[in-house]
């Protein structure tokens, strides 16, 4: 590191960040531990120099009542599917059996990745199955929850997680198809999530916007998750406070990412037509997502445009913190970025892996390696200057 005052200072304030947003418990949308994020997020930028904005959106959030599987009079715990159907209390009685059998209510066995491959879909359109179980397959044991992309609009039989642990219990259910009992009673609350903005005009009006994007939301606290974006958000923006952008420039922290997204498409709707190609007004994208500097992870990069991947590696090797890998221009994020690839848009994203991926042990501080977090986040915030000088 050319300047070692400047990395233990990144260092210290990194460390800050990331134990301030494990203190302020789950993170999911719409919940006291959003609201808190959103809160603290702000009064962080505001002590940078910022002045930043709340943008609310409304959604029906899911309040789980009453969530099990109960086998042989034991009840285990489960957490439902966002975005399934509910059960009256009763619910659903019959044999347990795999996917494909002709069990009253199938069991899968999905990593929280599943989503992303198009898998769960394809199992919840297909399947005759009463109702599903899915048996959660993170890279450690536990709850591995999977995002609930088609949250507003339910489909498909009612589907529970139940924990990893659980395993030889239901596989041993299985085998002998044993009768079961899934309850899956929930209620939706009208409520209100939150984007943190803050929007820097620049000196030159004339010139394409550059959005600097995080997620701000997730299934648990999420710290190795989360974190590192955050960390990567709040060091560009120190960055630009300290460097004012010659354009406008427009920070955005998103709630409703574990839900399909849903403050992404908030924002958008508020700018239409910043997710098209620049020439015909869309915005450059820079995305800080998920695992930035998880403990044994690696970090990538993700762009459909050369001279933001060159950029990108540079910065990255600069800080000594070299990309483990770096994406096919063609390929389709799975993350925020979706959006804009499809749409022709130009992005650059961060993205990382995690053994802690979306299970309750994501926390601060062994879920995270603060060296590369720190060095992630130094080299964000030289390709943030860079893209708005």
């Amino acid at each position: 590191m050319s300047d070692p005052a400047a990395y233990e200072e990144a260092q210290a304030r990194a460390a800050g960040w990331l134990a301030d947003w494990d203190g302020q418990g789950i993170h999911r949308t719409a919940t006291i531990g959003g609201r808190a994020s959103a809160a603290w997020l702000a009064r962080e930028a505001t002590a940078l120099g910022a002045e930043s904005s709340v943008e609310e959106f409304a959604l029906d959030r899911l309040d789980p009542v009453e969530c099990f599987l109960e086998l042989g009079g034991r009840r285990f715990e489960a957490v439902p599917v966002f975005d399934t159907p509910a059960t009256n209390a009763e619910g659903i009685i019959g044999r347990l059996g795999q996917i494909g059998s002709d069990a009253e209510i199938g069991v899968a066995e999905l990593a929280p990745r599943s989503v992303y491959t198009g898998r769960f879909e394809r199992l919840r359109r297909q399947t005759g199955h009463r109702a599903l179980v899915v048996l959660c397959a993170g890279e450690r044991p536990g709850m591995g929850l999977l995002n609930a992309d088609q949250f507003r609009a339910p489909y498909g039989a009612p589907a529970l997680h139940v924990s990893s642990i659980d395993r030889p219990l239901l596989e041993q259910a299985i085998a002998q198809g044993t009768s079961a009992r899934l309850v899956s009673c929930s209620r939706r609350t009208p409520a209100h999530a939150f984007n943190v903005v803050v929007m820097l005009p620049g000196r030159s009006g004339d010139r394409p916007p550059l959005v600097v994007m995080t997620p701000r939301s997730s299934w648990w606290q999420s710290t190795a998750e989360r974190g590192g974006g955050l960390v990567c958000w709040l060091e560009s923006l120190r960055a630009l406070i300290a460097a004012p952008p010659a354009g406008p420039v427009v920070f955005t922290a998103n709630s409703g990412h574990e839900l399909g997204h849903l403050g992404l498409d908030d924002f958008l709707a508020r700018r239409p037509g910043w997710e098209r190609p620049t020439e015909q007004g869309g915005a450059t994208w820079v995305h800080y997502g998920a695992n930035i500097g998880g403990t044994g992870g690696s970090l990538s990069l993700m762009s459909n445009d050369d001279a933001l991947r060159d950029l990108g590696q540079e910065e990255l090797s600069a800080a000594r913190q070299p990309p483990h890998s770096i994406a096919p221009k063609t390929m389709v994020p799975s993350g925020e970025t979706r959006d804009m690839h499809r749409a022709g848009g130009r992005y650059l994203t961060f993205i990382g892996t995690n053994p802690f991926f979306h299970l309750p042990q994501d926390r601060w501080p062994h879920a995270v390696d603060l060296g590369v977090v720190t060095r992630a986040a130094m080299a964000a915030a030289r390709i943030t200057l860079a893209l708005t000088r």
